[in-house]
């Protein structure tokens, strides 16, 4: 699961007083979604158990510091998602100008699924390093010598910025400072769009509860009164989740969270949603994708449009609210079917449940993708685009293609301008249904009776 790219085998290690210089190891995050990078936190702390003096950078919330890129001998990039992989790459010539001599890791699910691109432009090591383990090891391997104690190299603070500057939790005038953890990594289900099957093959790996609740009690000296867990599924391991749930709320009864669970998990486990609710549980995020049979079996969602239906009751009558997220554009998703998930989102009241960008969505194919292997997609004509770490795809019905260009750039512009989102979502629900040549007006046109607010962070998704 977790494997070691080099494009070279070292032929000369560094010292060990060198590499364990404060700012020696520098890891840099390009985006997690808005909230404060796991893909830094963790290994930083990982690094200075092992005695090194690791120093970071975000660039979602902070500028490239040239002089931490100058003194570094060793530079990680956290890659867990397909923005962050093209903004690391983005990075990678500016960092060879400042230090041309350092050694460059990129690690996480993208780094894994595009590593013969990354390693033949610039990139020397590339690791599936969710845990941490595989990174210290690495940097270890580049270091001669026996690892100094840490009153060999001196106090060191690794700072980083603070919580209030990512994204908060907003619910009906109500706003938290959001801290974020991850109880498990990977995942035992292995859904084809998804880029964790072809890493984790179907397997899940929890974090012992100890760590999790460390990483909790130190943001909440920070000041963070909402947590969320970025687990790709909270209930793969839903009695471990919950315990850790229940000592949270016992050390602090006021703090909110919100977590992501399949349509399926939330069936299963109706029984628990009471209690996680009286924990404290404001909202859940669930990938329902799409309403079409079709496209939820090419996806292997396991889950049904009456099944979504079902969750929606289930998590609402215990006060939570469900998010869902969306992949409206895909080659098998029909005008008709694209327009099914606005008749559904009004019929539901969940206007305010879904970030406009949601209906924006297209399908991306990675390498190694196991969409790949499904007859459907052997059918399309796809074409390998390595520099943008994806394949391409034309939907068959070119209205489709027109369609998406429309509504992706309805969605930025209205972002930008700050236009309600229920305005946004009538704009896109008549273009769709004018595109259809339909003359009726959506429901409710510009109404918002019915609609109320939902609580969500502020950082709209991205992939």
């Amino acid at each position: 699961m977790m494997t070691c790219y080099p494009i070279y085998m070292e032929t000369e290690t560094r010292t060990s007083s060198a590499m364990h210089a404060p700012g020696a190891i520098l890891l840099i995050s390009c985006y997690e979604l808005g909230h404060r990078p796991a893909g830094v936190t963790r290994p930083l702390r990982a690094l200075e158990t092992a005695g090194f003096a690791p120093d970071a950078i975000d660039i979602a919330v902070e500028p490239l510091d040239a002089e931490k890129v100058g003194r570094a001998q060793f530079i990680g990039i956290s890659v867990p998602m397909h923005t962050a992989l093209r903004l690391g790459v983005y990075l990678l010539p500016r960092i060879r100008e400042i230090n041309p001599s350092v050694s460059i890791c990129m690690y996480g699910l993208y780094a894994t699924l595009n590593a013969d691109y990354l390693l033949s432009h610039g990139v020397d090591f590339c690791i599936a390093n969710t845990a941490s383990t595989v990174l210290v090891e690495l940097v270890q391997s580049l270091t001669k010598g026996e690892p100094l104690r840490k009153q060999d190299i001196g106090f060191h603070t690794v700072k980083l910025p603070p919580l209030e500057v990512y994204a908060q939790f907003e619910d009906n005038g109500e706003t938290r400072t959001v801290g974020y953890t991850e109880t498990t990594h990977g995942c035992k289900h292995l859904c084809t769009h998804c880029p964790i099957p072809p890493v984790y093959n179907g397997k899940f790996f929890v974090v012992q509860p100890d760590t999790v609740l460390a990483e909790i009690q130190e943001q909440v000296a920070q000041g963070a009164t909402h947590i969320t867990f970025g687990d790709p599924d909270f209930l793969n391991g839903p009695m471990h989740g919950l315990r850790i749930l229940r000592e949270m709320h016992a050390a602090y009864p006021n703090l909110t969270f919100d977590f992501t669970t399949k349509i399926e998990h939330i069936l299963k486990h109706r029984k628990h949603f009471p209690e996680f609710a009286q924990l404290g549980c404001r909202f859940i995020i669930s990938a329902v994708e799409s309403l079409s049979a079709t496209v939820l079996t090419i996806l292997e969602k396991h889950h049904t449009r009456a099944d979504v239906e079902t969750a929606i009751d289930i998590v609402h009558s215990g006060g939570i609210a469900l998010r869902p997220t969306w992949v409206p554009f895909t080659p098998w998703t029909t005008l008709d079917n694209y327009l099914e998930i606005f008749q559904f989102v009004d019929t539901h009241r969940l206007v305010y449940h879904v970030d406009p960008v949601q209906y924006a969505v297209r399908l991306l194919i990675p390498p190694g993708s196991y969409l790949l292997n499904r007859p459907e997609t052997k059918a399309l004509s796809l074409t390998l685009d390595e520099a943008a770490f994806s394949y391409t795809w034309t939907h068959p019905d070119a209205r489709m293609d027109e369609l998406y260009k429309t509504i992706n750039a309805l969605v930025e512009n209205d972002a930008r301008a700050g236009v309600d989102t229920l305005e946004t979502f009538y704009r896109i629900w008549s273009l769709a249904a004018d595109m259809q040549g339909s003359r009726h007006t959506p429901l409710g046109f510009r109404s918002k009776e019915g609609h109320l607010p939902a609580p969500r962070i502020t950082e709209a998704w991205f992939c």
